[in-house]
């Protein structure tokens, strides 16, 4: 940072960079985050299982929703009920040239050479658009697992499975209508399911959980060109 910047001109810029990331749900903005939906009939039997995206600097919403398709501004299953924030801090990528002084770039080196968060953003998006779309095997965890190892988040190394884990111990809830939105449908296939099946339903389910996360362990641990990313 320039140490002959004017005070006030620093003070107006902190400012402005510390507004362009507060989150606004109503607006869908969730700046650096992370963002996590319930999916239709999945979710229902397995709540913890969901749609993914990954968010701009602005705090537009990309997520991977079909093949060759990475929505912009249109989360694929509805509002976002969870998010992370992700700290720039924790990532290997280097600030915006904002923040630097037009001397303070090396011997050849130039704006254009400087990864901001977006511009990672961007080259995963452009890569994912070139993808088909698989519910097994390259999903909206692919991409978002991407866009953090392009990101270098905590050093990269990131997966469908600790992505998930991630989402589901540390991701805060938009509000109580967004817990609602996620558990009721659970909780009422739940006991109509156990009204009319009883140990039969309990059974199904337990195999239906242990297959859909069993795929995914394997596929990540023991397969690892199974699951792209």
């Amino acid at each position: 940072m320039d140490l002959n910047a004017d005070p006030e001109d620093q003070m107006m810029i902190e400012r402005s960079v510390s507004q362009t990331m507060q989150i606004d749900p109503r607006r869908a903005r969730f700046p650096c985050c992370i963002v996590w939906t319930p999916l239709p009939v999945i979710s229902w039997l397995v709540p913890f299982i969901g749609h993914i995206g990954i968010c701009r600097e602005d705090g537009v919403i990309l997520d991977f929703a079909g093949p060759n398709f990475v929505c912009v501004d249109n989360f694929a299953f509805g509002a976002a009920t969870r998010y992370i924030q992700i700290s720039k801090e924790k990532c290997c990528i280097s600030h915006p040239s904002l923040y630097r002084s037009e001397n303070q770039y090396g011997e050849g080196e130039t704006e254009t050479n400087i990864l901001t968060w977006d511009d990672a953003l961007r080259k995963s998006t452009q890569e994912f658009q070139n993808r088909s779309y698989s519910l097994f095997t390259c999903n909206c965890h692919s991409f978002v697992a991407n866009n953090l190892n392009r990101l270098g988040f905590y050093g990269g190394g990131w997966n469908v499975v600790n992505l998930a884990a991630l989402i589901f111990l540390k991701a805060r809830w938009v509000s109580t209508k967004s817990i609602i939105k996620s558990f009721l449908p659970f909780v009422a296939v739940s006991g109509v399911g156990l009204f009319i099946g009883g140990l039969t339903f309990l059974t199904f389910w337990a195999f239906f959980t242990f297959l859909l996360v069993g795929w995914f362990l394997l596929g990540t641990y023991c397969f690892k060109n199974l699951i792209h990313l």
